[in-house]
């Protein structure tokens, strides 16, 4: 393999006398590069947040001024490779794929500038106009990394711009770099096997926005059947002499083609990063020495736990309690309760005449009564604390550490570190929590977590009223409870691990430094991701609400009630007025456990049925709000399939119990 940096550049089609004639801005990067931060800071506040098609990861746009022009700023999610091995990478790569008339900003990690140069060598082989931000300069300094930008551009070939984008230095001199943009002129000569191979599927390669070559590499490297761009566009032959190359290739080098291309990519990378980068021994600065400090503890096998507790406290307390139960409380009872919804309802019954209509809008099922309620009163404060809470823990750099302290134990249940915050999470709301398994990589560990969040994880109102009525009960009484929570989500983790199709993600995560959040990061983040939730997941409230009022006008919760009281009875053992609790947790969660508080507070309750009541109660079926954003994130047939599962696992578990506590006489 050898080095070349030809003066110009093979991909042909774009005019460098007219470098403002593009759609868009794309931002490409590795993770926890600073790509949102730029991206707020090029774009300001107002963004759109949306699935890519055909997919379930977010891709972030909005707009921003470039040299007087406004032109689409795309954030795309974090990649390690442009040959893409997830669902992150895929639509990243697609992206490129499949828009013409875009520059590309690439952020790099000044820190990590090897890892970061690989995409680089991508994109340079794409031909695509391209500015390079080197991000988190200010970082680098302290540790005692140079990197000569300056050099780096010329080997390249393109802008290469120092940025800290916390800070927003080096924002307006990218905003000129990017009006400059052009295609880099670096190129990596591989291997004449590997030459060969591309240039005779480029040749058979449609135009396309990338170069041909580029295009080429990509089908090359891809290790499964072609997907996305490749399978619509390449011909039956071309598809059949890309299958031959690949066997040719395979036949030629003991490892698969794609380490063999991504291993001499990095070799360029290496031979790239040590002519530009150099290293001194000079001490970090007090604050930057203090914050690597707190990081070393924080990945401690022994301080790292308390550490870890002591984040866990401080989020519940943030988000179960504060948000879930002071600002909730303070929505419902009294900015709802006492002003909107009176108000909602006088003005209702005074300008609707028909009943129904009036029902529909301010009745029990009403939707300001209800679904603009728990929309906006119950849920909307739990989502926005949560919000703040999840930028402070991933600006911060915490996140990825409490991933990897937790990652053995979450191995036991067929899932990685990565799935602690959507678990912890649901002890505030396991709405919002089934909304954050978008983090988790694959689509196996995100049913499942989904599948665990609506087993046992009871959110915090629901735990609330739970611990009110463990009160009533023994230590023994709460141990058993406790236990059967824990020991059931374990064991139907480890059990559904091996039942679901679908791989598990590797745990690889790169672990950023300790920082500081930025207060305007945070808010242009939390303002984001309020605006998604309002646009797509309030809307989820108001239908599941127009269902209960349609059952309740056709008799249909009654008639529900009726047929769950034999189980009730016989298989619970509880008073058959107790069937209600468990229709209104379907509900609201904490509905169907403080009708059972009420029971107990009244001795309708022994300590026996108590617990087997706790117990059903924490096992079964998720709130309406729950099932409705499982349909929307996972699909019809798997929310109802978890749903189905809740509800049988938690009327066996209190079956069982029910038997055995009065078999064995155990001292509640």
């Amino acid at each position: 393999m050898t080095l070349t940096t030809p003066s110009t550049c093979g991909h042909g089609g774009r005019n460098r006398e007219h470098p403002l004639a593009v759609d868009r801005v794309v931002l490409v990067g590795n993770p926890n590069v600073g790509k949102s931060v730029l991206f707020g800071a090029l774009t300001g506040n107002y963004v759109t947040v949306s699935n890519y098609p055909g997919t379930t990861v977010e891709v972030t746009s909005g707009s921003a001024t470039m040299a007087g022009r406004r032109v689409e700023v795309l954030d795309t999610p974090g990649a390690n490779n442009l040959v893409p091995v997830s669902e992150d990478e895929r639509v990243t790569r697609d992206i490129l794929l499949h828009h013409r008339h875009t520059v590309v900003v690439q952020v790099a990690d000044a820190k990590n500038l090897r890892r970061a140069l690989l995409i680089t060598i991508q994109l340079a082989e794409m031909g695509v106009p391209m500015v390079l931000a080197l991000n988190m300069h200010d970082e680098a300094t302290d540790r005692g990394i140079q990197v000569d930008a300056a050099q780096l551009a010329r080997l390249l070939g393109v802008e290469v711009v120092p940025t800290v984008a916390i800070r927003r230095r080096g924002v307006e001199r990218l905003r000129q770099a990017i009006a400059r943009a052009q295609p880099a002129t670096y190129r990596v000569t591989y291997d004449p096997p590997l030459e060969d191979a591309a240039e005779r599927i480029a040749a058979m390669i449609p135009d396309c926005p990338v170069s041909p070559k580029a295009a080429a590499l990509m089908a090359l490297a891809s290790d499964g059947p072609l997907d996305g761009w490749f399978s619509e566009h390449l011909s039956p032959d071309a598809q059949a002499e890309l299958h031959r190359c690949r066997l040719e290739l395979q036949a030629r080098y003991p490892q698969p083609v794609a380490y063999v291309i991504n291993g001499q990519r990095m070799r360029a990378a290496d031979a790239l990063a040590s002519s530009v980068e150099r290293h001194s021994n000079q001490t970090p600065r007090n604050i930057a020495a203090l914050t690597a400090t707190f990081g070393r503890l924080a990945m401690h096998p022994l301080w790292g736990i308390p550490v870890l507790l002591a984040v866990l406290f401080l989020v519940f307390e943030f988000v179960g309690v504060f948000g879930a139960q002071t600002v909730v409380g303070f929505m419902e009872e009294t900015v709802f309760g006492r002003y909107v919804n009176p108000t909602a309802t006088h003005i209702v019954n005074v300008l609707v005449p028909l009943p129904l209509l009036r029902d529909l809008l301010v009745g029990q099922y009403g939707v300001i009564t209800m679904a603009l309620t728990y929309g906006m009163a119950i849920v909307l404060p739990i989502v926005a604390t949560f919000f703040l809470a999840f930028g402070v823990l991933e600006d911060s750099g915490y996140l990825p550490r409490l991933a990897v302290m937790v990652n053995r134990l979450f191995r036991t249940m067929g899932l990685n570190g990565k799935a602690v915050l959507p678990m912890v999470l649901g002890l505030g709301c396991d709405t919002m929590a089934t909304l954050t398994t978008r983090i988790l990589e694959s689509k196996k560990e995100r049913l499942l977590v989904t599948l665990l969040l609506t087993l046992g994880v009871p959110c915090s109102a629901q735990l609330a009223v739970i611990l009110g009525m463990l009160r009533a009960l023994s230590f023994t009484g709460t141990l058993i409870w406790a236990g059967m929570v824990v020991g059931s989500l374990l064991v139907v983790g480890y059990a559904a691990a091996r039942v679901l199709p679908g791989d598990t993600s590797e745990f690889v995560m790169e672990l950023p430094p300790i920082r500081r959040p930025q207060l305007s990061n945070l808010a242009v983040k939390v303002m984001a991701r309020m605006e998604w939730y309002l646009k797509e997941a309030l809307p989820l409230f108001i239908l599941g609400t127009l269902i209960l009022f349609v059952a309740d006008k056709l008799h249909l919760l009654g008639m529900v009630e009726r047929a769950f009281r034999p189980v009730v009875v016989t298989l619970l053992g509880l008073p058959p007025q107790a069937a209600m609790s468990f229709i209104m947790g379907f509900l609201r969660r904490d509905y169907g456990a403080t009708l059972l508080y009420h029971m107990a507070q009244h001795g309708q309750l022994d300590h026996v049925q108590i617990l087997v009541s706790l117990v059903t109660i924490t096992f079964f079926v998720p709130c309406i709000a729950q099932v409705m954003v499982t349909v929307k994130e996972r699909g019809l047939k798997p929310a109802m399939a978890t749903a189905a599962v809740a509800m049988l696992f938690a009327i066996a578990a209190g079956a069982a119990l029910n038997v055995v506590v009065r078999a064995t006489g155990v001292p509640l």
